[in-house]
């Protein structure tokens, strides 16, 4: 059990306050959207710990119903971008326009493009070039962008919901690895069970009205982000995060399983990923601090795309989740 010191101590109200508001919020969303409660959690997650999320699944699974819901309940500012093979870095971060005044003096300007939001849909990343893909990747890390040598501020609090059909891989480029390590949790979207989409099947084809009421400000979700930040961590937490990813990587602290059926494993920005989402996680469920157990759930969501396989796992019939399954267990 982890003791509060006296200073700590001070953050529990906040930490219980945010913990109701964040609540609502989720409740607010599963009101729109059936059947994806875990789809929901780590997104949430995500936009707590002040990361970016990579949502895998097939299309007609609300994926951007989600973005749109939680842009409006958490008081954010949101942009779709439609990624293509057409698409230039330009549609993405903006581009430099010549004007003409009145007095016929010619000026450079910039336009910005959707990427100036709050939360940003990227959908179906893949579709598009790695020329256009890596326009996102100053700005998810560094929250700004250069064009023609001048510094753009994106908005804060700034995330990107990139999506990816898992199945449909013609005429797509995989993501490079550095671009897949700046997401914070991969977030697999799979099919509502029965009766949430027999709910679904009620509450969409019918004449009512769907509204959302808008829970947290983009202010507040700032506040609960520097909040997330400051929940203690156990000893035996930080020990199981460090036990688990160093375990992921090929080399001296690996066992026989990764050394045969890993390529390569999750470097230290998992680490930190599964410590903000431990504590994010921790707030959600309304507990003054994490446990081993949410390093287990979350181990997979937060490793699953920073790790290849051999081929020799493949022709074992071995997957990235069966492993990470079993690493977690160890460190736990």
């Amino acid at each position: 059990m982890t003791v509060l010191t006296s200073t700590d101590e001070s953050i529990v109200p906040r930490l219980e306050a945010a913990a109701h508001q964040v609540q609502r919020a989720h409740k607010a969303a599963a009101g729109v959207i059936y059947g994806q409660d875990t789809v929901i959690e780590r997104t949430l997650i995500t936009l707590l710990s002040g990361g970016h999320a990579l949502l895998i699944g097939v299309p007609g699974l609300a994926k951007t119903l989600l973005v749109d819901t939680l842009g409006k309940v958490l008081g954010l500012d949101a942009k779709r971008i439609q990624f293509t093979p057409d698409l230039m870095p330009s549609d993405i971060i903006g581009a430099e326009v010549l004007e003409e005044s009145a007095s016929k003096s010619r000026s450079f300007r910039f336009i910005k493009g959707p990427i100036f939001t709050q939360l940003l849909m990227a959908d179906e990343i893949n579709r598009a070039s790695p020329k256009t893909q890596s326009a996102l990747l100053q700005a998810m890390q560094e929250h700004h962008v250069t064009v023609a040598g001048q510094r753009h501020d994106i908005p804060s609090p700034f995330h990107v919901l990139a999506t990816q059909n898992p199945l449909e891989q013609e005429g797509t480029y995989p993501l490079p690895e550095a671009q897949l390590d700046r997401f914070l949790l991969q977030i697999d979207v799979t099919y509502p069970d029965l009766a949430a989409e027999r709910r679904m099947l009620y509450s969409t084809t019918g004449t009512e009205e769907r509204r959302l009421e808008t829970i947290l400000t983009a202010g507040e979700l700032m506040a609960i982000q520097r909040l997330v930040r400051q929940i203690p961590v156990p000893d035996k937490v930080v020990e199981a995060i460090l036990t688990l990813v160093r375990s992921a990587r090929p080399g001296t602290e690996a066992d026989a399983e990764v050394e045969r059926y890993i390529a390569w494993g999750p470097g230290p920005r998992a680490s930190q990923a599964l410590m903000l989402a431990v504590r994010a996680k921790a707030l959600i469920d309304g507990r003054l601090a994490p446990s081993v157990d949410d390093v287990i759930e979350l181990a997979e969501p937060v490793l699953k795309h920073r790790m290849a396989l051999k081929f020799a796992a493949r022709a074992d019939n071995q997957d990235l989740a069966g492993i990470i399954s079993r690493l977690a267990a160890k460190a736990g």
